[in-house]
């Protein structure tokens, strides 16, 4: 491999795992607020189909990433609303929604299947960076959107572990009954947190057929959704960890397609294998060691709060 390929390969890493970086930021906060939402993939579908319709509609990508999180966000507040007002079952109703999302967003894009769409963001070399072999491409030459989702993290890290908010956010997951009796609100904090990680998996989704593939057909994502949830729990429901998840996850569907390119012998079907087979891989070393899990997870995860009257 000489240092073009590497460059390519850093660069497809990078692009490919911004969306596992949208997706499984926005779950990750969520889930600190003790709100398991499974329903990412279908939020994911519903945010790509709806920003590839109002690109194709209005000819401009930025209005297309606002549809996606408004597609993303109103899904996440039917959650929300079933889960944390109705108390209806977390699990249940979020496996509900990415089955809807599924079957509706197949629907609604009919027209677009075959719609071609210019209109895209472009990437903004950072001056001199840029250059930089195989770094620059990678971390360097993205789209505004890419250098939101690093910064993003960053943000994410302060605002959980260095404001109150963060912590009234974390108090929530861990003992929703104590964050009440102190009188923080906790129908609010889970409600926003969701509606939070649902506008993340818009993104996600809006990214895919706006800025990555360029097209919009059904199930379009391709269990994407499930990698980042996969993700949070990789992460250990840590910020950083899960950026590093994220780009190494990317590494492994940038592989993917540049065994393919080079003619790996091996046949496509293994190779489009590989991200699910190393999620279920990571899955299983980490399950090995359930203290990891049980020290860093929210101890309220996917448990209803009942108010006390």
């Amino acid at each position: 491999m000489d240092i073009n390929q590497a460059s390519s390969l850093s660069s497809s890493a990078v692009v490919a795992a911004i969306p596992l970086m949208f997706a499984g930021a926005g779950e990750l906060v969520a889930e600190k607020s003790g709100v398991l939402n499974l329903g990412v993939e279908g939020m994911m579908l519903m945010g790509a189909v709806t920003g590839y319709a109002v690109t194709a509609i209005t000819g401009n990508p930025w209005l297309g990433i606002l549809g996606a999180i408004v597609a993303g966000v109103l899904m996440s507040l039917v959650f929300a609303f079933l889960t944390i007002t109705m108390l209806a079952n977390q699990v249940a109703t979020g496996l509900s929604l990415t089955i809807f999302g599924i079957g509706f967003s197949a629907y609604i894009g009919k027209p677009y299947t075959s719609a071609a769409v210019r209109a895209t963001i472009d990437v903004l070399p950072i001056p001199g960076l840029s250059s930089i072999p195989v770094i620059g491409p990678a971390f360097f030459t993205l789209t505004p959107l890419g250098y939101l989702a690093f910064i993003m993290f960053g943000v994410i890290g302060w605002f959980l572990y260095r404001t109150r908010a963060g912590l009234v956010l974390r108090s929530v997951g861990e003992s929703p009954a104590v964050a009440h009796s102190v009188g923080f609100p906790v129908v609010g904090v889970r409600y926003g947190a969701t509606l939070f990680g649902g506008g993340m998996a818009g993104i996600a989704g809006g990214y895919y057929s706006i800025v990555y593939l360029h097209l919009w057909q059904e199930q379009l994502t391709s269990g994407r959704g499930w990698i980042a949830l996969a993700l949070v729990v990789f992460a250990t429901w840590r910020p950083g960890r899960l950026l590093i998840g994220a780009l190494l996850f990317g590494a492994v569907m940038a592989l993917q397609f540049y065994a393919q390119a080079i003619g790996v012998p091996i046949p496509t079907q293994f190779l489009a294998m590989l991200p699910y087979i190393a999620t279920i891989v990571v899955l299983v070393l980490i399950s090995r060691n359930p203290n990891t899990i049980k020290l860093n997870a929210p101890a309220s995860l996917g448990k209803p709060f009942f108010a006390a009257s």
